[in-house]
C-alpha cells in the first residue's frame, strides 16, 4: 500500500550538526572585535537557530543596530575562517547516527527531506557539500529568504515546494524556536534532547528524542496518529 508524500523537515545546527565551539568562537570574536562584552556561552547557545540579526539583538540589546551589523559581519567571518581551517567535518560534525537515518529516510519513496535553518544560503551550502548532502534535501529554507523562527514563512515555503499537506510534514529540531515554528505552521514537531536548549524548552513537541535512531519510530508514531 502506498503512502501520501510525507516532509520531514530539519534544523540544521544543534539538530543534524554539532558547531557549537565555533559558534561560541566566532561570537566571542565577532564581540571582541568592537569591544564589547562576550557573552556567556549558555546565551549564545541559547540563540542558536535564530538569523543573525534577531540573534545579535537579543545578546546586545543595549547596542544600536549598526553596532548589531558590525557583529553579524564579524560572526561571519570569524565563522568561515574556523570552518576553513578545521574543515566541516571537524568543525560542524554530524551528530551519531545522522548520516544513516537521512540515507534511510531518503530511500523511502513517500518521504521527502527538508531543512528550515538560521543559517545563511551560503553557510548552508558549505555544510552539505563538506557532508556530501547537496542532494538529500529537496526543499531547503534559509535564513536569507524568510523572517527568523518561530515565523512560519519557511515551513509554509516547504509545503509550497514540495506540495505536502501541513499534515503530512513534521519540523525536526532542538530549539523552542523550531517547536514553536511548526505549530505556528500547522505542522507536528519532533525535538531532540542533544542540541543546544533544554528538554523543558521544548513544550511544544509532540514527541522528543534521545537519539537520531529513535526518529524512523518517532515519525512512524505520528504518521499513525495523523491517520
Amino acid at each position: 500500500m502506498s503512502h501520501p508524500l510525507r516532509l520531514v523537515i530539519f534544523d540544521v545546527d544543534g539538530t543534524l550538526v554539532d558547531s557549537q565551539d565555533d559558534i561560541a568562537r566566532a561570537m566571542a570574536h565577532a564581540f571582541d572585535s568592537i569591544g564589547a562584552p562576550v557573552p556567556e556561552r549558555s546565551a549564545i547557545l541559547g540563540i542558536v537557530g535564530l538569523s543573525l540579526d534577531v540573534a545579535m539583538a537579543r545578546l546586545a540589546p543595549d547596542l544600536d543596530a549598526a553596532a548589531h551589523a558590525r557583529l553579524v559581519d564579524g560572526y561571519k567571518a570569524a565563522y568561515m575562517s574556523l570552518r576553513a581551517t578545521a574543515g566541516t567535518a571537524q568543525s560542524s560534525p554530524l551528530y551519531p547516527g545522522a548520516r544513516a537515518v537521512l540515507d534511510t529516510l531518503q530511500a523511502e519513496p513517500e518521504t521527502l527531506l527538508g531543512v528550515a535553518t538560521g543559517k545563511s544560503r551560503r553557510g548552508l551550502d558549505k555544510l552539505l557539500e563538506g557532508h556530501g548532502l547537496e542532494a538529500m534535501f529537496v526543499t531547503q529554507q534559509v535564513a536569507d529568504f524568510h523572517p527568523s523562527k518561530p515565523h512560519p514563512a519557511m515551513i509554509a515555503a516547504a509545503l509550497a515546494e514540495t506540495g505536502v499537506d501541513a499534515r503530512a510534514a513534521v519540523m525536526i529540531g532542538d530549539t523552542s524556536y523550531d517547536m514553536e515554528m511548526a505549530k505556528a505552521a500547522g505542522i507536528a514537531a519532533i525535538g531532540v534532547s542533544w542540541g543546544y536548549h533544554s528538554v523543558s524548552a521544548l513544550g511544544a513537541a509532540d514527541l522528543v528524542i534521545d537519539r537520531f535512531s529513535d526518529l524512523p519510530g518517532a515519525l512512524e508514531t505520528l504518521w499513525e496518529t495523523a491517520t
